[in-house]
């Protein structure tokens, strides 16, 4: 997911693969690049912590839903276990579950700053060129893509750069669809839409739950609800809501829905305080659609994809969560498609 925000969050989800459905790109891009992210991060001691994560039912409807999560996880070999009622409430006696509690031990957090400066570390190293701050204006294909790409940038003082490359891959977060619309003709055009996604900071000590809260995912709620995060240090923060805007740089936080979220989180942290609950910094996440992120109805997958007609040109759209858990992994498949 494409994250630019006022004060960034350092800790992102390093997501188990629970919700995107058994053939989806999600699904396996999600649980190869989980692997691969921790081992990355345990090979160069980038912060993370395998902290799990705990889906909470309220009903008997909402434990069907995470009956349903764990069937899945079972069927794509991601370890997930129910807890009884008595363990639940020694770990973690402040999570209000009166139906039950779906746990899944590989899910974990990591600090994407300290990822984000490794990878950039790496790929210099490997002879890469970074060109921050240059605004891509146009890309034109030599011969159709089959003599390769003129791509024209221009820095913030408007002087404008042309380079040549074999090989285009379209990895603009919020700005690909623009990208991908400079190269593919007309009728493959295809329109953005933006997913805001509010976050709201807890500036209370009490309650203090040590493990990532989700509720039980429901109809009605948009992504995967107002759950429960942390970040390395153990602080919680909330979010995020979802509201749809027509700009990719609208990041001021909106306090509008701030008093439905803390509806929701009561409903599995009753103890919180209301008044500690405050907006904190914006995520969005590029669509192809207003669709939900869950496998079912109208469900988005990632789009990945070696753009028939324009030799060199790989294609990557949609890619919101868990993108970045699957970043590693979503690597490997360009390469694929590139170079078999």
């Amino acid at each position: 997911m494409a994250l630019l925000v006022q004060r960034q969050a350092r800790e992102t989800v390093i997501h188990a693969g629970l919700y995107y459905g058994t053939d989806s790109l999600k699904t396996k891009l999600c649980l190869r690049g989980k692997e691969m992210m921790y081992d990355l991060c345990q090979k160069h001691s980038i912060p993370h912590r395998n902290t799990g994560k705990w889906i909470v039912a309220q009903d008997s409807a909402q434990f069907d839903a995470i009956t349903k999560v764990h069937d899945f996880a079972k069927s794509v070999g991601v370890p997930t276990r129910f807890l009884s009622t008595k363990e639940a409430k020694e770990r973690e006696p402040d999570v209000r579950a009166e139906a039950g509690v779906l746990e899944s031990s590989s899910t974990g957090i990591v600090d994407s700053h300290s990822l984000m400066q490794f990878l950039e570390g790496d790929f210099e190293n490997h002879d890469g060129v970074c060109a921050f701050h240059s605004r891509v204006s146009h890309i034109t294909p030599i011969a159709g893509g089959r003599g390769g790409w003129e791509i024209t940038t221009q820095s913030p003082d408007g002087e404008a750069t042309t380079i040549t490359a074999d090989t285009v891959i379209n990895s603009a977060g919020l700005h690909a669809v623009a990208i991908s619309n400079m190269i593919l003709p007309p009728a493959r055009h295809r329109k953005a839409f933006y997913a805001k996604g509010s976050y709201f900071s807890y500036s209370s000590s009490s309650p203090k739950p040590r493990t990532l809260i989700y509720p039980a995912p429901v109809p009605g709620h948009g992504g995967l609800g107002t759950h429960l995060t942390l970040d390395m240090g153990g602080r919680v923060r909330f979010g995020p809501d979802v509201e749809w805007t027509d700009s990719p740089t609208d990041y001021t936080p909106n306090s509008a829905n701030l008093s439905a979220a803390i509806d929701d989180i009561q409903t599995y942290l009753p103890a919180v305080d209301r008044d500690a609950i405050a907006p904190d910094y914006v995520g969005i996440r590029p669509k192809l659609g207003r669709l939900a992120a869950t496998a079912g109805k109208g469900f988005q997958d990632f789009y990945v994809v070696k753009e028939d007609g324009f030799e060199g040109f790989v294609n990557l759209l949609a890619m919101e969560s868990p993108g970045l858990t699957s970043s590693l992994a979503v690597a490997e498949e360009v390469e694929g498609l590139l170079y078999g």
